[in-house]
Formats: C-alpha cells, sequence, structure tokens
C-alpha cells in the first residue's frame, strides 16, 4: 500500500479548468440589485483595480459570507460575479475537501490556497461552509479543529503583500451563519457578510422577469399578478414554476395565473436580495 501511495503522489495532477463561467451573467439574476452594489464594491473593485489599495496600504477584504434559505440564489450569484469580473475562478463544495486519512483535509486546503495565489487575481468560492467550517468547541473530532484551524491559517496568509499585490478573494455561502467558527467571521477573514433573505413580491416580479426573458410567453402574462399569488417563494421555487408552466404552454401559464398551483397572500415583509438558484 506504501509503495502504491508513493507512486500516487509522483504522478502529476491533471490540470483543472479555472477560467470563468461562460454560461451565466448578472443579467440572468433578477432581484439581487443590492447584492450586486455589494458585491462590486467587496469582490470587483480589488480585484481588477489592487493598485489602489496598494498605494493606500488598506487591506481589501479577504473574504465575502453570503447566507440565507435553500434556494435563494447564492450559488448562482458566486457564479454569476465570476463570469462579470472574468478572473480566475475556483470553485468548491465544502463536503470536497474532507478526506478520510489523517492530514489530507488541510492538505487539500492549503493546496487550494496555494493555486489561488498562483493564478490570481483570483475568486475562489466555496458552498456549504458550515459543513467543514463548524464551532471548534462543539467539534467531536481533532481533524474538524484541524480543518477550521488550517483555514484560518491560509486566510491569514492572504495579504496583498504575500501575493505580490494580486488579490485572492474567498466567497463562502451557507444557511446556517450561526454554526460557523467565531474566528471565522472577524476581521481579516469573512468579516463582510450579506444576507439574502425570501424576496418580498416586488423582488419576485424581477426574478420571475428574469427567468421568462428568453421564452415566448402570451401578451396577457401579468408578472405582477404572479408575483403577488407566490408569497414565501425563493428563487429555486419560481424556477420550478415557470419551468412547469412553460411545460404546459400557454394553458400552463393560464392555469397559474388563475391560481392554480400557487396561491396565498403575503405573508412576512422579505427583502430583494435574492436570485435563482442555491
Amino acid at each position: 500500500p506504501s509503495k502504491k501511495r508513493r507512486k500516487a503522489e509522483r504522478e502529476p495532477k491533471p490540470e483543472v479548468d479555472r477560467t470563468p463561467p461562460t454560461n451565466i451573467s448578472l443579467a440572468n439574476l433578477g432581484g439581487v440589485d443590492e447584492v450586486i452594489a455589494e458585491l462590486n464594491e467587496l469582490v470587483a473593485m480589488p480585484m481588477l483595480y489592487p493598485e489602489t489599495y496598494l498605494k493606500t496600504g488598506i487591506q481589501p477584504p479577504r473574504g465575502v459570507l453570503l447566507h440565507g434559505p435553500p434556494g435563494c440564489g447564492k450559488t448562482m450569484i458566486a457564479n454569476a460575479f465570476a463570469a462579470e469580473i472574468g478572473v480566475s475562478f475556483i470553485p468548491l463544495s465544502a463536503p470536497s475537501l474532507v478526506a478520510g486519512m489523517s492530514g489530507e483535509s488541510e492538505k487539500k486546503i492549503r493546496e487550494i490556497f496555494d493555486e489561488a495565489k498562483k493564478m490570481a487575481p483570483c475568486l475562489v468560492f466555496i458552498d456549504e461552509i458550515d459543513v467543514i467550517m463548524g464551532k471548534r468547541e462543539s467539534a467531536q473530532r481533532e481533524m474538524e479543529k484541524r480543518i477550521v484551524a488550517q483555514m484560518l491559517t491560509c486566510m491569514d496568509d492572504m495579504a496583498l503583500e504575500k501575493t505580490d499585490g494580486k488579490p485572492v478573494i474567498i466567497i463562502a455561502a451557507t444557511n446556517r451563519p450561526d454554526s460557523i467558527d467565531p474566528a471565522l467571521r472577524r476581521a481579516g477573514r469573512f468579516n463582510k457578510e450579506i444576507n439574502l433573505g425570501v424576496p418580498n413580491e416586488a423582488a419576485r416580479e424581477k426574478i420571475l422577469r428574469a427567468l421568462t426573458q428568453k421564452l415566448l410567453l402570451p401578451e396577457t402574462m401579468d408578472f405582477r399578478q404572479l408575483a403577488k399569488m407566490t408569497p414565501g417563494f425563493v428563487g429555486a421555487d419560481l424556477n420550478d414554476v415557470v419551468s412547469v408552466a412553460h411545460g404546459g404552454g400557454g394553458e400552463g401559464y393560464g392555469l397559474l395565473l388563475s391560481g392554480n398551483g400557487c396561491g396565498g397572500t403575503e405573508g412576512a415583509a422579505g427583502n430583494d436580495r435574492h436570485a435563482v438558484g442555491n
């Protein structure tokens, strides 16, 4: 077994495409104007104009945490934003960083950050970060504590002077921000947070318009009415509504607007920081 392991370590790893996504853009999103504005300031500015920060000596954000209920568009926003600014992009699912052998998870994290530094400016997206970055005081295994400690060390090592003036910024997503180790939410790490909530009626109308912009719709299509009939729906729910309705043609949209399949009245006030997807 040891010979096989040494052989595997010597074999070169296949190169992974780190170019930004091309099948999505911010134009595909609806109801996220405030989120886009915040990400422009927190991510796009330091990525595209790092010299501004180098001259002033101010460190740009190293991490931005997106949190909100499932289906509110966190993953789609990160991908669309990476496509928009056009820098190297490393998308990760947190569970994929977990390895069975001792020390392997920490090694994976170090390798990801080393790769990001080499191709900087680089945007790293970690989905479901709460899965591997839980509070250390409640961790049941030492490995879980070591993984958090390794992430803290790597993020502390991302100052501009350590990346040749080329920024590396992490966007992470979670449905459970309170379960993340508090040290990760302090200054110099994920100290910038954006909350995406359940969209209100106006935001739902924007999402529906974005979802259907390439579809042939009946002239009588009333987005405002459909938004009014879908209280509590997040982007993923609205995407399902459009898919089902489109599958039924004009008759499908007619059924929706007649109230079959999505009824109710506006519940608790939401906000318009929302998109489609996870």
